[in-house]
């Protein structure tokens, strides 16, 4: 055996090697782009299936079940797209956005900045109130599918307008406000329902559509409960609950780092600054 993997070594040249190192790469993409999704124990299944037949055809010679296997196949490979959809299609939305930095755009950090201070002040004082709330913050997918599912209004956000579109008496506290680079695109929007299982039989539609959203995009969903008062964040499938103010906003900072600590204007603007203050 290691004398068999030494003579493959041995021969081994620079263009073999640049092959090896691309096909690794795609496999790490693969991983990492289903890394804490529900189609990693898909794959984990997958994987020790076609390991297990490689193995049992290899010691074996089964006949009849290797004929199985054979015409069992093409259908595998229809499947695989539709089981990993979800996957896929964020995988595609990524490759189309390289140059996007979480959706907002260069020079708009002030933007961001009041956005998400004024988020996290009108998600304390409507989970004090217990009115309940779902606010999306869209990022590189977009949501434009679910905008219009909603009541179009392209305002400026403000703590004031949140609070007056999750007031109860109103005929649009009931569904979600989408936000796109500091302003409301639209409110009482419609969310896919999440169908995993939830362990707390307490979450309700605002937090399966919260979470919803998040499964099929890379938005973050902000969702004050009604009932309990009290505030949760969804990203990527996943809830975080039981927040107050002060940490709701080290957690939305922390999603919009890379943004928060870029200088506005682009390196070019910073470049001006530094020649500016050297002459």
């Amino acid at each position: 055996m290691l004398t068999d993997i030494f003579w493959y070594l041995q021969r081994l040249g620079w263009i073999d090697i640049v092959d090896i190192i691309l096909v690794a790469l795609v496999f790490f993409s693969l991983l990492y782009l289903v890394r804490g999704t529900r189609a990693v124990a898909l794959l984990r299944g997958v994987i020790f299936l076609v390991i297990g037949v490689v193995l049992l055809s290899g010691f074996i010679e089964l006949l009849a079940f290797g004929w199985l296997i054979q015409r069992a196949l093409p259908a595998l490979l229809v499947a695989i797209p539709v089981v990993f959809q979800p996957e896929l299609r964020r995988a595609l939305e990524q490759l189309g956005r390289p140059g996007a930095l979480f959706g907002w755009h260069s020079g708009s950090r002030e933007v961001l900045e009041q956005a998400l201070s004024t988020i996290t002040d009108a998600a304390q004082t409507l989970a004090d109130r217990h009115h309940g709330a779902l606010i999306v913050l869209e990022r590189q997918s977009g949501l434009q599918e679910f905008v219009e599912s909603g009541v179009h209004l392209d305002a400026e956000i403000s703590f004031e307008l949140l609070l007056t579109i999750f007031d109860p008496n109103t005929t649009l506290h009931d569904g979600a406000v989408i936000v796109r680079e500091g302003r409301v695109l639209a409110a009482a929007c419609v969310l896919p329902l999440s169908t995993a299982f939830l362990a707390d039989r307490q979450l309700g539609l605002r937090h399966r559509a919260g979470i919803g959203v998040t499964e099929e995009s890379d938005a973050i969903g902000v969702i004050v409960s009604e009932e309990r008062g009290a505030i949760s964040i969804t990203h990527n499938g996943r809830i975080i609950r039981n927040l107050d103010a002060k940490r709701l906003q080290k957690v939305l900072r922390a999603f919009y780092q890379p943004v928060l600590e870029r200088e506005s204007g682009g390196w070019l603007a910073q470049l001006r600054r530094r020649l500016g203050g050297e002459s």
